[in-house]
């Protein structure tokens, strides 16, 4: 765990259920009196005298350090510290990625050209951008440049392949306007961040700080804006590229090796994890677990000749007792943890095949289900369920296997039980959107030749006399995150070419 995060960890700790910690100066109290009362001496048996009852006494001289009070009353606090219920984080929305949305700002200007970072500062400043995209695939991520004004590149997207021919495509030549205006870009990065369902960052490649960024820069810190990182993509000092200013956070320093990569992970993390804590819909984690292990351990010595004490076997009979009858343990994992946690374990480490095997809890079990790939076992097993979220889930999932019309359906079903489901609204009507596209997209691509569709193609009805029309508005600008793929592929000229074009004409429209 790096400092950042295990500075937001501390600052986020406290108990679930405090209550449980009455019981520890119990504990304290039980420990003192059994510790201590044991401290006597035994009467000696008349009839000998004092000085051969010493002799004869084994372990009189000796000072006992730990007994087996010591043990037993440790492992007894750690298991009331456990049910006390400790955490530090919160658990993500189900329905939602548990990655934060990342925006990445880009400085494409003529300064980004020098070679004190080789081959040259944008170049350098590509290669770490596309080794961040391998390391966060299946997280959202959107492309912004900026030099003299600001553009959207890339709408958020999952899949790294659709940003990296736009990303290589940058060069001062495509910017309509020269300078180096980051307080340009970033109203327009949080307006990206704003239409995410959960907290995100944005992070600023480039390598320098004009003066004229500090007052938004400043404006933007004390109003507790979206948390901005830097990466500096050059080798001068702090105090010659706007860095050493308080209003900006230590900027994280390129280096020859994947140092950096891992540093922006950690503070997109850190910074994940704290604005998740500020979401009071979210559930706390439960890490009562942990104190479970080191518990465990110390009851070991329990079965050390010696150390038995008889109360305790009573004590182990009724926590035995207290357990269902039916309780299995095929591995050693059972023993102390139950199927939810070890799917919550392998869907942290991104085992999500695993994790849905695990679940029990069939809204985790379908959302495993959905991460995998397995979308249809994932629609099916969220219609089982009642609530408006998990159809959400129903919805999102037959978008993904292509059967829009039935993702509709679930979404006017989520909409029907939960009026106020502002996601299942949203996603509704980004249904309805990708229908009407792909339908007139077909459409007017239709020959009418029969022997063009295939065993596997989807055909749509035309009964509603759709197609008559030639042309058809092609989504731009704002493009919704579900067809930005579409969008993106779409496009058959060179990148370049591509974004210095549509730059010029965002630029002129922006013009007074």
């Amino acid at each position: 765990m790096s400092l950042d995060t295990m500075a937001g960890a501390l600052s986020q700790f406290h108990f679930i259920r405090p209550w449980w910690l009455v019981a520890l100066p119990l504990v304290a109290l039980f420990w003192w009196y059994v510790r201590w009362s044991g401290r006597d001496k035994p009467a000696l048996p008349k009839g000998i005298a004092p000085h051969l009852g010493e002799a004869l006494s084994v372990g009189a001289g000796a000072s006992v350090r730990v007994l087996p009070i010591d043990g037993v009353c440790v492992a007894i606090a750690l298991l009331f510290a456990g049910a006390a219920g400790p955490t530090w984080s919160r658990l993500p929305d189900p329905l939602v990625s548990d990655i934060a949305p990342l925006v990445i700002v880009l400085k494409v200007s003529d300064s980004m050209q020098q070679t004190d970072v080789p081959p040259n500062r944008l170049e350098r400043a590509k290669q770490k951008i596309t080794d961040l995209l391998d390391r966060r695939a299946g997280a959202r991520t959107a492309l912004v440049a900026y030099a003299g004004s600001a553009h959207q590149v890339v709408p958020p997207t999952e899949d790294p392949g659709v940003l990296k021919p736009f990303l290589e495509g940058l060069s001062p030549d495509v910017m309509p306007r020269e300078g180096e205006s980051a307080a340009r870009a970033l109203p327009l990065a949080e307006e990206i961040l704003a239409r995410q369902e959960t907290p995100g960052a944005i992070l600023f490649v480039l390598d320098r700080l004009s003066d004229a960024d500090g007052p938004a820069l400043a404006r933007h810190a004390s109003d507790g804006g979206t948390p901005l990182l830097f990466w500096q993509m050059s080798r001068a000092p702090r105090d010659q590229t706007g860095f050493a200013r308080p209003l900006a956070e230590r900027p994280i320093e390129v280096s020859v090796d994947s140092s950096d990569v891992d540093q922006v992970m950690r503070r997109i993390e850190a910074n994940y994890q704290e604005a998740l804590s500020r979401d009071e819909r979210q559930s706390w984690r439960d890490q009562g677990w942990l104190f479970a292990l080191p518990a465990a351990f110390i009851t070991l010595l329990w079965f050390r000749r010696g150390w038995t004490m008889r109360w305790s076997v009573w004590l182990v009979a009724a926590l035995v007792s207290l357990s269902t009858t039916d309780a299995r343990a095929d591995s050693w994992r059972d023993w102390f943890l139950t199927s939810d946690q070890q799917g919550q374990m392998a869907f942290r480490d991104r085992n999500f095949t695993e994790a849905a095997r695990l679940f029990e809890d069939h809204e985790w079990k379908a959302y495993a289900l959905y991460r995998s790939g397995q979308y249809d076992a994932a629609a099916e097993l969220y219609s089982w369920q009642e609530s408006s979220t998990a159809a959400v889930g129903e919805g999102v999932s037959l978008i993904r296997s292509r059967k829009y019309r039935e993702a509709i359906a679930a979404f006017e079903k989520a909409v029907e039980r939960d009026p106020k489901n502002a996601l299942a609204h949203h996603n509704l009507e980004l249904a309805i959107h990708i229908l009407n596209y792909v339908e007139t997209t077909r459409e007017q691509s239709d020959t009418g030749e029969v022997s063009g569709i295939g065993a596997d193609d989807v055909v749509f009805d035309n009964d509603a006399g759709r197609g008559e029309e030639s042309t058809a508005a092609q989504p731009m600008g704002d493009v919704l995150p579900e067809t930005a793929d579409i969008w993106m592929r779409s496009v058959d000229t060179r990148a370049g070419d591509f974004l210095k074009s549509r730059f010029a004409l965002e630029a002129a429209r922006s013009e007074p």
